[in-house]
């Protein structure tokens, strides 16, 4: 089987390659899926590149939306928005577990004992989180959706289902080293959005084109096992352990990515619960959050491939790696904060609508909470390349709820979003760096 693009030199599998290593049978005997040391600069060039026209997609969606509905009606798009965002964010623990276990599976020995389907494990858990959802809407859905309420239900059921096989095939694909693939299928997701919200731009379709919208591109992982013979080759994979194993594993990363989805993407649910009817000021802060947010968290969220890869090459001194890419998420953090108070009012503005309001002050201050989220998506890899499941979960966890206590204080919406979005990723790092120096120790 031929390659659909080129190995990034050191970003695949060293040792004995695929075959011999409990994934006899898959498929990859002779693909070219080897390579020796870290991961490379050109894997991380690679993702980079797909990340950025991905935040561009994501930004035209949201400019769409802005320009075509009122503030009042931007709010209802953006608790949708961010619904999705975290039950997609959730399903990204079959990610982290896919790309740990496939990348750590060079080192096992070969071996005749069970073995798990993860994209098997992930249709299944799609369509049981599916049907969750659909079954306990009754009890939640018209506290969190304030319009097409039925079909904000449907839509999230069937996006989550489709959004499972997609996170688990993008684990595969980092675990072994196809950051080509990756990229594509990144990019496919994102521009599958943008399409979908033009047509709803220019048919004036309303509030419901931009849900359809949201979950557009949750089927993009079958375009790419239609075009690329690498991407059906790394869906076969199975890896050591059982399926048993493999959910004990994934359901950690889960209920971690869960948490920090509601942090990073879920944000205006957790608004919408905390302060209830969210109104025009809502609309104004929750796009504020996702504009400062966005240039920093969608494309550290989109590497965690590529972080976990580097965590897991890593072994035995995690913490002397987290440096480097902590002090560039802090340099990129700082040109951030000051972007945001020196061009953020004119650009929420001049390009979304006069409607939006927000001062420099606010701005800068969400962006820093950016960085503390960051901070945290960052040691949080560190944490799941350790296998330190529980640790991770618990940071986040931690986090989150300390976020959302911070919410209920007697402030204005827009202070107490701050502090929530500064102070709760604190205490989750730290309690990621602390299991971290334990297992290093």
């Amino acid at each position: 089987m031929t390659d659909a693009g080129a190995q990034p030199a050191g970003a695949g599998f060293t040792g004995p390659g695929f075959t011999g290593t409990g994934f006899t049978g898959t498929g990859f005997t002779g693909t070219g899926f080897t390579g020796t040391g870290p991961i490379a600069r050109a894997s991380v060039a690679r993702v980079g590149l797909a990340t950025v026209l991905s935040a561009l997609c994501g930004y035209a969606v949201l400019y769409l939306a802005a320009r075509n509905l009122d503030p009042a009606g931007f709010s209802i798009f953006g608790v949708f928005w961010g619904a999705f965002g975290l039950v997609g964010g959730a399903a990204y623990g079959l990610l982290q577990e896919a790309t740990r276990e496939v990348r750590a599976a060079r080192a096992v020995a070969p071996n005749d004992g069970p073995h798990a389907h993860p994209m098997r494990v992930a249709a299944g858990v799609g369509l049981v989180s599916a049907l969750v959802i659909a079954g306990t809407s009754p009890l939640w859905s018209a506290h969190v959706f304030a319009k097409s309420v039925g079909l904000s239900v449907i839509l999230l059921s069937a996006g989550l289902a489709g959004f499972c096989l997609h996170a688990t095939l993008l684990g595969m694909l980092a675990g072994v080293g196809r950051w080509s693939e990756y990229g594509a299928l990144m990019v496919a997701d994102a521009g599958m959005r943008v399409v979908i919200a033009v047509l709803a731009f220019l048919a004036g379709w309303g509030v419901a084109g931009y849900l359809w919208a949201t979950v557009g591109g949750s089927l993009a992982w079958l375009l790419l096992l239609f075009v690329s013979p690498t991407a059906r080759a790394a869906a076969r994979l199975s890896t050591p352990g059982g399926t048993a194993a493999f959910l004990r594993g994934a359901s950690h990363s889960i209920a971690a990515a869960g948490a920090s989805a509601i942090l990073v993407m879920g944000f205006p649910v957790l608004l919408k619960t905390a302060a209830g009817d969210l109104g025009a000021e809502g609309g104004v802060v929750i796009l504020a959050v996702t504009l400062t947010r966005a240039p920093l968290l969608v494309p550290l969220t989109a590497m965690q491939g590529n972080l976990i890869a580097y965590f897991v090459d890593h072994r035995g001194h995690r913490l002397k790696a987290l440096p480097a890419p902590a002090a560039a998420i802090l340099g990129l953090g700082v040109i951030g904060v000051a972007a945001a108070a020196l061009v953020g009012p004119w650009l929420l503005r001049v390009v979304f609508s006069p409607d939006y309001v927000a001062g420099p002050a606010l701005l800068a201050w969400l962006t820093a909470g950016a960085v503390s989220i960051a901070l945290l998506t960052l040691t949080g890899a560190a944490t799941v390349a350790a296998a330190l499941h529980r640790a991770y979960s618990a940071g986040w966890v931690t986090a989150t709820v300390v976020s959302a206590l911070l919410l209920t204080l007697p402030l204005e919406l827009p202070t107490r979003t701050v502090i929530a979005l500064l102070c709760g990723p604190v205490v989750g790092i730290a309690v990621h760096l602390g299991a971290l120096a334990r297992h290093t120790r």
